[in-house]
């Protein structure tokens, strides 16, 4: 399944690889290397096969929403309440119309960070300020600083982008019960649920109870976990009644929606999928142990993931710790994402860091990791 040669991979259209000069590798962007799992291949390749692209049924029960709340039941544990799911086109979407719909231009939005860059972009450019959240606060030392922020959305990304932490029931109850202070919406942001690595539990942030799912957005998609990115599908359970009535409120063609391919490429991987999904997870587990060898000995810190396949490096004690990303792109021919992305628009500092993907063949990894060795001196 991580069986592509370079060349083939080059050969996409895909940002990842065509954004890549040829004599790079590239470990960047939140794609794998990987094939698409079968049943969705032939999934599509039936509808097409069957002309069957018109337009859906618009009135129609949606069916990826009943996969999705059976899937958060049967998987997560969590039994979301019915009637409140909707479908964008990715999480970012989500996203950026909840900043749109619950906050105000100057307004905080809480977040951990180091986080998502694109997340970071978002919120500084819809002219709202990105309010780090702080990993050990209390409940009640995070109400006294959102309060003095004037915050008016919190944002969980578990499993953690870039960390790859899976969030403890009692950190998310600290969140939980801060916003519950502030009346605050919650969106929790579950694109890497599925990719937990060891074994471990993804706590729903809706599941700690009814009052905190009438306050969280919950997001999530079958694109990390089966990479399907390009297809652009995702799911939405809206808890909050106000932004329900806010949403349904706007007219049809303004948020658009998703195709009727990529809605059946979701419902095929989350149903169908799951042999897949558990090959996969195996090969990233050896990588992110390959990874952990690896920085032990060349001085490189490294925190392994719990979930995703993203390793946060710090290059502190390394002869590259001025620029990661850049040496190992300008020396080493490996593309990584720098760290200073990944806290844009704050005040913090991610300079030593660089993001390396390692949802790839154990065979590519090895090569991306003697090209940084090499550059490491």
């Amino acid at each position: 399944m991580f069986d592509r040669h370079d060349h083939e991979l080059r050969a996409r259209d895909n940002l990842k690889w065509a954004m890549t000069e040829p004599d790079v590798l590239p470990a960047w962007v939140a794609d794998m290397d990987v094939r698409v799992p079968q049943v969705v291949t032939d999934r599509i390749t039936a509808m097409l096969d069957g002309g069957d692209v018109g337009y859906p049924n618009f009135d129609a029960p949606d069916p990826l929403l009943a996969v999705f709340e059976r899937r958060m039941a049967e998987r997560h544990g969590w039994t979301p309440a019915a009637g409140r799911g909707r479908l964008f086109t990715d999480v970012i979407q989500a996203f950026q119309v909840l900043i749109e719909t619950v906050t105000a231009p100057g307004d905080g939005v809480a977040m951990h960070v180091p986080a998502y860059p694109i997340f970071l972009t978002s919120v500084h450019e819809a002219g709202r300020r990105v309010v780090p959240i702080a990993a050990e606060a209390t409940a009640d030392e995070l109400v006294a600083s959102w309060r003095t922020e004037r915050v008016s959305l919190v944002v969980v990304v578990d499993p953690h982008n870039p960390f790859g932490r899976m969030f403890r029931r009692e950190e998310l109850r600290v969140l939980a019960d801060a916003a519950s202070a502030l009346d605050l919406v919650i969106m929790a942001d579950a694109i890497h649920a599925d990719l937990a690595l060891d074994g471990g539990e993804h706590v729903p942030f809706a599941s700690l109870g009814s009052e905190v799912e009438d306050r969280t957005v919950t997001v999530t998609s079958a694109s990390k976990a089966f990479n399907l990115a390009g297809l652009h599908c995702a799911v939405a359970h809206v808890g909050p009644a106000h932004v329900r009535e806010r949403l349904a409120a706007l007219p049809f063609a303004y948020l658009g929606g998703v195709s009727s391919l990529s809605r059946a490429a979701a419902v095929a991987a989350w149903t169908e999928g799951d042999a897949w999904l558990a090959e996969v997870l195996a090969v990233l587990r050896r990588n992110r142990d390959t990874i952990a060898a690896w920085a032990g000995e060349v001085g490189v810190g490294f925190a392994p993931p719990e979930a995703t396949y993203l390793a946060w490096l710090d290059f502190a004690d390394t002869a590259i710790a001025a620029d990661p990303a850049g040496i190992a792109l300008r020396d080493g021919r490996v593309r990584l994402s720098p760290g200073p992305d990944f806290t844009a628009h704050t005040s913090w500092e991610s300079d030593t860091f660089a993001r390396l993907n390692f949802g790839t063949s154990p065979e590519r990894l090895g090569r991306i990791l003697e090209r940084i060795t090499a550059v490491l001196g």
